[in-house]
């Protein structure tokens, strides 16, 4: 017996070991399999972009790359703010204050004039949204019509030239034109005919809301009279940010290609998306912003290009044309004011 019990106390002991000296390795191995996955974690980056405006549909693909985590996918995160001035963006860009914004390809190009180092990385509206707007019906026709008429604009010198041009190749006289700055009355001003026509206006937003209300416009595109078939918005970085994080830029377009895509194939479900970041100090109306969303999607459209995509032509055409329109206070080569990532 005492034999017997010796034996069955040792097998014990020996179990005892066995199963510690396992723990001990379970435990080992459980450490050594745990620092893997931790270090293997994608790391978050921020991100920060500045709207060219208030939340409204062409912003459609940005929200919705953010709630369906295109962006989270991409080890992205993303602030997305709205401008506190429209013209801030791009200076905000250049120091480095913030990553990205939506500009304008005019712009970006008169920017590096001014020896602002900022380069477009995305076209997101590839056609013009700004058009010469006339009451239908009225006696304006064709922009030579204007001749010796009131156009009021929005402050900004690039519309000015777009009417000159316009009026130019229509076959009038582009100097006898009154050009009146209206700031952001565009719509009060045409409304009551105290301009024969406005330029500054989108035909997404201004025109449809001008319609909405019982006044109807009619749209003159500039690229059908001398102007260049420029980037309404575009996706802008610094040059700085480019060299330092090309990697995560590259990232956030391929998050926005994404989105934009959802966009397209679920219009009604980016419109629901776009209404949970509207901004209380500017309403948005459902009805303007389907219409608008309507005619942005085919606008937007790169065709048999990568959403984005941007052509070396295009900017070398408006290029050339802001220099004619003595835009530009110093030569830039085109090619530095953007790249495809």
């Amino acid at each position: 017996m005492t034999g017997t019990r010796n034996s069955m106390i040792s097998i014990l002991l020996i179990c005892i070991l066995l199963s510690l000296t396992g723990c001990g390795n379970g435990a080992i191995s459980n450490q050594g399999t745990a620092q893997p996955s931790t270090s293997s974690e994608k790391e978050v980056q921020e991100l920060s972009i500045m709207l060219d405006w208030y939340p409204n549909a062409v912003h459609s693909f940005l929200y919705t790359a953010q709630k369906n985590g295109y962006f989270t996918e991409q080890g992205l995160q993303v602030n997305i703010q709205m401008p506190a001035e429209t013209n801030d963006a791009l200076k905000l860009v250049a120091t480095g204050k913030i990553d990205l914004a939506l500009s304008y390809q005019p712009q970006v190009l008169m920017a590096r004039g001014e020896n602002i180092p900022v380069k477009s990385i995305a076209a997101i509206v590839r056609h013009p949204l700004n058009h010469l707007m006339v009451p239908a019906g009225g006696k304006v026709k064709s922009p030579k019509d204007l001749v010796g008429a009131n156009v009021g604009y929005s402050s900004i010198p690039l519309y000015e030239a777009m009417v000159h041009t316009m009026i130019k190749n229509d076959g009038g006289d582009s100097q006898n034109v009154n050009m009146i700055d209206v700031g952001y009355d565009l719509i009060p001003s045409i409304a009551t005919s105290k301009v024969d026509a406005i330029m500054g206006g989108f035909i997404n937003h201004e025109q449809l809301i001008l319609a909405k209300q019982g006044h109807p416009m009619v749209s003159l595109n500039p690229t059908e009279y001398g102007v260049p078939d420029y980037y309404e918005l575009v996706l802008v970085a610094s040059d700085q940010g480019l060299k330092e994080k090309p990697e995560l830029l590259a990232k956030f377009v391929t998050a926005i290609r994404e989105g934009q895509q959802n966009v397209h194939q679920h219009p009604d479900q980016a419109l629901s998306v776009l209404f949970e970041h509207e901004d209380q100090t500017s309403p948005l109306d459902k009805e303007i912003e389907t219409k608008s969303l309507q005619m942005l999607l085919p606008l937007m459209d790169a065709k048999d290009q990568p959403f984005g995509y941007q052509a070396p032509e295009s900017w070398e055409n408006v290029n050339q044309w802001l220099m004619n329109n003595k835009l530009l206070p110093n030569a830039v080569n085109a090619n530095d004011a953007f790249i495809n990532l």
